[in-house]
């Protein structure tokens, strides 16, 4: 499922709410863990064996503020106890599972956690109950590390498309965009990218040039690939207001 976003007066009733992790969607297929692509994920034999033969979805996590950790090392196709060890599987959801999220989720306190696997963790889920006590929580997550909240509905199918029965609560807003060309850049960027062109799924174009690190700079998101980026609302155009880069997009 593909997640909303949360805006105030959206009822809250039957939403479950938990933290949103800034990790690496992840895909248990019974067998094997997949990215959101599709992609085979190769993990040491010892992190995916407690797993059960029950499809689960989730996050491949290193915790708050360590995004780049866990990209790299769950792209390596030569896997590292270390690196791993590092490592979390968040999981909040059952795709083959019948019933609804809440059936889907009674299911998945019984399966999990599991003794001695303290590295495949269910996602901790709470009733949402006011949007005052959503924001109090959205505050207190932020100022540990976190990104954000996520609301589930209860009454939810499992499916695989933006819908309202999944919503973000974030600090500020954030979207995708594909990367098409670069401009160069001036003064202390000079000889390596200074901003990208991008353009979004309805075709709208902007230059995203905050946001980047030195290295990122030096080795840009390839063109065609998709990043996901911050911004404050929207112009008069529809345009990104201060938008500012954020990560690329990893699909696998």
């Amino acid at each position: 499922m593909l997640a909303g976003v949360y805006r105030r007066g959206m009822p809250l009733d039957d939403y479950w709410v938990s933290e949103k992790y800034d990790g690496v969607r992840a895909y248990w297929d019974g067998r094997q863990l997949r990215t959101r692509g599709g992609e085979t994920i190769v993990a040491p034999a010892w992190f995916t064996a407690p797993l059960p033969a029950t499809p689960m979805d989730g996050e491949l996590w290193a915790g708050r503020g360590r995004f780049e950790l866990s990209v790299s090392t769950v792209r390596s196709q030569t896997p590292t106890d270390a690196a791993w060890r590092e490592m979390r599987f968040m999981v909040f959801d059952l795709p083959a599972q019948p019933g609804d999220f809440t059936a889907r989720l009674a299911v998945l306190r019984r399966l999990l956690p599991i003794t001695g696997a303290t590295w495949i963790v269910p996602v901790p889920q709470q009733r949402a109950t006011t949007h005052e006590a959503l924001q109090a929580l959205l505050d207190k997550t932020v100022k540990m590390g976190g990104e954000g909240l996520i609301l589930h509905r209860g009454a939810s199918p499992y499916r695989a498309e933006r819908t309202v029965d999944l919503l973000k609560v974030k600090p500020f807003d954030d979207a995708e965009a594909r990367v098409v060309s670069y401009v160069e850049g001036r003064g202390r960027h000079a000889g390596r990218m200074g901003a990208l062109w991008v353009e979004t799924p309805t075709g709208q174009r902007f230059k995203l040039g905050t946001g980047f690190s030195d290295a990122e700079r030096n080795r840009p998101p390839p063109i065609g690939s998709w990043v996901t980026y911050r911004y404050q609302g929207t112009t008069a155009k529809g345009l990104p207001r201060f938008a500012s880069f954020m990560r690329v997009r990893e699909d696998g």
